[in-house]
């Protein structure tokens, strides 16, 4: 008899909730991928999480075969390779572990009675969130819009599981079923774009422990410098949390257990941290019980606003050619790495939908594609949250100035300097805004406006008013803008 064990955002051995019933059980397992994006609708994933799947699913075939095992590969519908598989090894039990994609949601839902009412055995375990979407609600009983309450109530339910010992060997069967090579996926960039992601990233179960490993020291500190894109403040975790190779259980008993990491007071850097997770949480539940938000916004009245479809503007901010140094900077930073700085992410989200007036959702989509750690329901709770339209958002009057915030958060320009390279020569006082800055200045930095380096594609003061104007209507229905825990 034999198990298989059906890996899909969940490239792990440690915590790994569906390989450890797979073992208890006594059979064989059968660790399994099936590569069919075709069924992941939304959450099929772009460019970047090929590159970065293409190297996680190496990296978890070498850790298996270091434990005895190996990792069968199959392309196709994933209702349909199961049952051959079951067939062809003659397994009586299916596990996998939940994802809370939407149209993973229903495509789970039939697979699981498919394989039943073959006679076999299948079921799925929670190996990607702290607490389930489902377990947390309001006194009313429905979900919370509001992070901070939301938050608090998880908290109320007690700390979260522990985590699973890794496993540490796989019975294997006495002959394993044909499987695709992974190079056979299609998951490599088709245009030489990714060398900076290799300099920058270590796919991977090992990759995901070392980046846990080498930020937890630095931790006590997240809440003095997590805003300064300059330093590095920040855990980088977030690939490895989306692709499953580290678990946010694992997180949180590293940090409950490093007296490095969390010091008693509410306003520690560790325990900051781990309000990080939390606003994961809250993407999740907030994708769950409102999964039209992918694509539309929570607060409906949104979905009349007058948006700019300016693919001439759209492009200068994919590209980083806006004129205004920290959106330029974070745009190359995200082209070269995958990855861009939280303080940027929302720098850069305000400057598209509030100087632009360009959709929230045209920014979702080159997220999706260029980030190595897109996670749908992260992706949509963030954009949402910039543009004023979801739960918990920013006011729809707040408009980040990209040269204040430049100024606070990069003074030095450090971070100009080293993503915007031609800009090196500019002292401080104008780097932030190359466009105010005398000719003199210019010519004595290298740079001619429009030529080495764009001239700002708007006035952000005149955006803002006009931004404004067009969010104006939205103040005419007061009670639609309200929302309550």
């Amino acid at each position: 008899m034999t198990t298989i064990v059906w890996l899909r955002r969940d490239l792990r051995l440690d915590d790994n909730p569906a390989l450890t019933a797979a073992v208890k059980r006594g059979d064989a397992v059968i660790p399994v991928y099936i590569h069919c994006p075709e069924e992941e609708g939304d959450a099929a994933p772009g460019g970047a999480s090929k590159w970065w799947l293409d190297r996680s699913l190496t990296a978890l075939a070498a850790d298996l075969e270091s434990i005895g095992s190996q990792l069968v590969v199959r392309c196709g519908p994933a209702e349909q390779e199961l049952l051959r598989l079951i067939k062809e090894t003659k397994s009586t039990a299916v596990f996998w572990n939940r994802r809370y994609e939407p149209s993973i949601i229903a495509r789970d839902a039939k697979i699981k009675s498919a394989l039943r009412d073959t006679g076999c055995d299948a079921d799925s375990s929670n190996a990607a969130l702290l607490y389930e979407p489902w377990t947390i609600k309001n006194k009313t009983g429905e979900p919370y819009r509001v992070y901070t309450p939301y938050w608090r109530a998880c908290l109320a339910t007690g700390d979260p599981a522990a985590p699973i010992a890794a496993v540490k060997r796989l019975p294997a069967p006495t002959s394993w079923p044909k499987s695709v090579a992974i190079a056979k996926l299609d998951l490599k960039p088709t245009i030489p774009w990714d060398q900076g992601l290799s300099d920058t990233w270590t796919p991977g179960e090992k990759g995901a422990h070392k980046r846990l490993k080498q930020f937890i020291p630095a931790a006590p500190r997240y809440i003095e410098e997590r805003d300064f894109p300059a330093i590095d403040a920040t855990s980088m975790l977030g690939p490895h949390l989306t692709f499953g190779e580290i678990s946010p259980r694992r997180i949180w008993a590293a940090f409950a257990g490093s007296k490095a990491a969390v010091k008693p007071g509410e306003g520690t850097g560790g325990q900051a941290f781990l309000r990080q997770l939390g606003w994961r949480e809250f993407a999740h539940h907030l994708l769950f019980h409102f999964p039209a938000t992918v694509n539309a916004p929570l607060r409906p009245e949104f979905s009349m606003f007058p948006w700019d479809s300016s693919p001439k503007a759209l492009r200068a901010w994919q590209r980083g050619l806006t004129g205004y140094p920290i959106v330029d900077a974070g745009m190359r930073q995200l082209w070269h790495t995958g990855w861009m700085h939280n303080r940027v992410r929302m720098i850069v989200g305000s400057f598209l939908v509030k100087d632009l007036l360009i959709s929230w959702q045209d920014g979702a989509r080159w997220f999706w594609d260029t980030l190595v750690d897109a996670d749908l329901a992260n992706n949509t709770l963030g954009w949402q949250w910039i543009g004023g339209c979801g739960a918990d958002a920013a006011p729809y009057f707040r408009v980040f100035n990209p040269v204040s915030q430049s100024e606070r958060f990069d003074a030095a320009g450090t971070y100009l300097r080293r993503w915007c390279p031609e800009l090196a020569k500019l002292p401080k006082e104008w780097i932030h805004q190359p466009y105010a800055a005398p000719k003199a200045v210019l010519t004595a930095a290298g740079i001619t406006l429009g030529k080495t380096y764009p001239d700002a594609i708007v006035d952000h003061a005149a955006a803002r008013l006009r931004a404004l104007k067009a969010f104006e209507y939205l103040k005419q229905d007061k009670k639609a803008l309200s929302l309550k825990p």
